[in-house]
């Protein structure tokens, strides 16, 4: 099996519709999909589905209890987290990329835990946003965005 570049993560996804169309993008991209639970929604909703299309039953997923099981289970090395917050310091356009790192969004209104951004401080990075009006951006947009300049950036 060939290597895969990286990984999507999300933690604690709460929309059915953002899950299933961030698993297509996972598909599109040959990569694989982890959830860290809770979720606000069942896998099996038909909207996860219908957001996904006939292709969700192909995407390679992984589920994780917490995300300490995650961060036990996969052993990635502190510089292959990649962590995406409206209160990340540091612009996504500067992230260093690695193969075999791991993208990682919070729930769509709680974001991730204040406990991981810190342990993690340093590998926390935005989107820009330039209107104030603006609170946060679609999860689905956020991850294809972070997961094709990822793309771009190992020059796959």
């Amino acid at each position: 099996m060939k290597k895969k570049p990286f990984s999507i993560v999300l933690y604690a996804p709460e929309i059915p519709g953002n899950t299933g169309s961030i698993g297509r993008t996972c598909l599109a991209l040959d990569i694989d999909l982890i959830l860290i639970k809770p979720y606000g929604f069942d896998l099996s909703e038909k909207s996860v589905r219908r957001a996904g299309l006939d292709y969700w039953k192909h995407v390679r997923l992984t589920e994780f209890e917490s995300f300490n099981h995650f961060i036990q289970k996969k052993s990635p090395t502190k510089d292959s987290l990649f962590l995406f917050s409206k209160t990340g310091e540091k612009s996504y356009f500067d992230a260093p990329f690695k193969e075999d790192c791991y993208l990682i969004f919070g729930s769509e209104t709680k974001g991730l835990p204040p406990s991981v951004l810190e342990t993690y401080k340093s590998n926390a990075y935005k989107l820009p946003m330039f209107n104030e009006h603006v609170r946060s951006l679609n999860l689905s947009n956020v991850a294809t965005s972070v997961g094709y300049e990822c793309l771009r950036k190992l020059n796959l």
